[in-house]
């Protein structure tokens, strides 16, 4: 199925440029490319094609260029394109591709981020000894880059612009920049090393694009990001976690500093949510958070802090947009509930959005679900939100299966809109006769840091009851069939669906998708240590019992579920270690349990065969054990 994505609205308003993502089953990839709305009228055409994939679509300032990175020449690289098509102009040819990149105000120019070519002396030493890494040692830093753009886009161009480096060394890794208005400068963010446990060295820079001269504007600690000049280039907003050690499950709110010397100073204390800065704009700073169910773009009055929510209704999901250069008109991707999101402007003073798109259209021979926001009470009192997923044909008479399906994070969300399935085949499940339960477990975004943190030293043990206790609501309503109810989840959504397999005989199946089984096992393993630290607020070393107390495996002599474990064997966010510990136990346990590892495939799976074979795992190993069903031979059995 398409769907629509990357929404940016032209500087002049005239234009929204778009991806429309699709599978190439003969490529085995989901390939994206760049589609133009014609914002008056909704006309609508497609700018680029082939087998690879084109995205990230920036304006230049006159609206008659647009820039967009591709891999379609093995290596993601700059290209320029006139919004009424043609051929492409190719800018860069990087060793290791490009990251982001941002226009100069004059549109003269790209800035961008790349680790720039291979090092000579880590090419000598692997001709000389062959590959090794040195752990914490062999760092690709991320630098920033300028590449000149010609003002029309010529129909053959001999020589590429040769991009010159802005900053170099091995100081710190380049996170997100932007220009300042006149363009004489670039604030930038960047930490220690690329490391993700480097994130909390974060900091603010201000880069002079004449003589080069870096300039560090910030001392407190991070993690900072997300810089966006103030209108007059005097000020500089960008989002702070404030120096928190625990920064995991924190607010990160917008701060505002000046651009040459002073202290910087917070603007949404009072917003208890993640605020993502967008942009500042005439008329104030745009940003957008989740609340509850609904994702929001709001504006902050620098003076007076004030915050005003542009888009509307409460569970209307909005969770990014761009605007026109005056700032009065918008584009976004979002939708209501039960409504495919779509491609979409609005003005900014009163949010009436215009659709310029109709993803739903492909949906229309099928019939399917319908979700609504549900509330329940966890075991200690708190209150729950879950997503309550029903057939076309819900009859509210009878009893159905239930199955969990539990999002990971564990700072994610799940809303009513619809999307297409990819691990988990929910509307099949639901048209076999099953209600869907997406539960918001402690933890989740959207409902403030305390409901955040939780699940602080408390993991599997507090979202478990938040779980069972949404179930126990359902089945107190008298719409479950209490003997075949069944839990799912990837990630953090893994590791709970571990839990219930390890802690609970109330399950009939379970499937546990990139889920941690053991904290000690993980800790030790995964690409992102200080998540442990923080959540946990101990390493196994300080603190072995509340590892012991909030890992899936301390209960497995209680394990009595038919488990089905679902991993990348090159995960190393949640590295394979993990699968084998619980699948072993669970086997000499004399549980029924299968492992299936998807061959070089790291945490997500993301190429569609996978998916698919993912999907029909699931499909099958829930129709044996809610179902009674036995599976065909195929490609889910041995």
């Amino acid at each position: 199925m398409k769907s629509v994505g990357g929404a940016q609205i032209s500087p002049d308003g005239r234009y929204v440029a778009y991806t429309v993502q699709q599978t190439n089953w003969e490529e085995n990839e989901f390939v994206q490319q760049i589609w133009i709305a014609v914002t008056a009228t909704g006309g609508q055409y497609q700018l680029t094609s082939g087998k690879k994939s084109s995205t990230g679509p920036v304006w230049a300032p006159d609206s008659r260029r647009l820039a967009f990175v591709s891999d379609r020449d093995g290596k993601r690289q700059i290209y320029v394109i006139a919004p009424a098509g043609g051929e492409a102009l190719e800018l860069t040819t990087e060793d290791n591709g490009v990251g982001a990149l941002a226009w100069s105000p004059d549109g003269a120019a790209l800035a961008f981020s790349s680790s720039g070519p291979d090092d000579k002396a880590i090419k000598d030493r692997k001709d000389r000894y062959g590959e090794f890494d040195i752990v914490g040692g062999d760092y690709k830093m991320i630098r920033l880059w300028l590449v000149k753009v010609p003002a029309e886009i010529p129909a053959d161009l001999k020589q590429l612009p040769k991009p010159e480096a802005l900053t170099k060394g091995d100081q710190f890794s380049v996170g997100s920049f932007s220009w300042s208005p006149d363009g004489r400068r670039i604030a930038f963010t960047a930490s220690r090393d690329p490391d993700l446990g480097s994130q909390d060295t974060e900091q603010l820079y201000v880069l002079d694009v004449a003589d080069k001269h870096v300039r560090k504007r910030l001392e407190a600690g991070g993690p900072n990001s997300r810089p966006k000049w103030s209108p007059d280039g005097k000020e500089i907003a960008f989002v702070t976690y404030g120096g928190q050690p625990f920064f995991f499950y924190a607010d990160s709110r917008i701060a505002v500093v000046s651009a040459d010397s002073g202290p910087s100073r917070l603007l949404t204390e009072a917003f208890d949510e993640h605020a993502n800065l967008i942009d500042w704009g005439p008329d104030g700073i745009y940003f957008a958070a989740s609340q509850k169910t609904g994702a929001h773009v709001f504006r902050l009055d620098p003076a007076t802090r004030a915050i005003r929510r542009i888009s509307s209704p409460d569970q209307f999901h909005l969770p990014d947009a761009t605007f026109t250069k005056d700032h009065r008109m918008m584009a976004g991707v979002g939708a209501a509930p039960n409504r495919f999101a779509e491609v979409l402007v609005s003005s900014t003073v009163d949010f009436a959005p215009k659709y310029l798109t109709d993803v739903a259209t492909q949906y229309k021979e099928f019939q399917l679900t319908t979700r609504e926001v549900i509330q329940w009470k966890s075991t200690d009192g708190t209150e729950i939100e879950g997503i309550l997923i029903k057939p076309a044909d819900y009859d509210s008479s009878r009893k159905y299966p239930l199955l969990v399906v539990i999002h990971g994070g564990p700072t994610g969300v799940d809303t009513a809109v619809p999307s297409a399935d990819r691990y988990y085949p929910i509307e099949r499940f639901a048209a076999k006769g099953a209600l869907i339960l997406k539960p918001n477990y402690r933890g989740s975004a959207g409902y403030g840091e305390k409901f955040r943190a939780l699940n602080v030293r408390n993991l599997g043990l507090g979202d478990y009851q938040d779980v069972i206790s949404g179930v126990d609501a359902l089945i107190a309503e008298g719409i479950v069939d209490q003997d075949r109810v069944g839990a799912m989840g990837w990630s953090q959504g893994g590791y709970i669906s571990a839990f219930i397999t390890t802690y609970s005989d109330r399950f009939k199946a379970v499937s546990v998708g990139a889920g941690i089984s053991d904290w000690a096992t993980y800790y030790v393993n995964t690409d992102i240590h200080p998540f442990t630290r923080q959540y946990l607020k101990a390493t196994p070393w300080d603190d072995p019992e509340i590892y012991r107390k909030t890992s899936p495996i301390t209960y497995v002599n209680r394990a009595k579920t038919p488990t089905l474990i679902q991993h990348g064997d090159q995960d190393k966010r949640v590295p394979p270690p993990n699968a084998f510990e619980l699948y072993q136990a669970l086997k000499d346990r004399g549980v029924p349990v299968k492992l299936i590892l998807y061959k070089g495939f790291g945490h997500p799976i993301n190429k569609p065969k996978q998916q698919r074979a993912v999907m029909e795992h699931n499909y099958d190993w829930f129709s044996k054990y809610i179902w009674g069903e036995e599976t065909t031979a195929g490609s889910n059995n041995p």
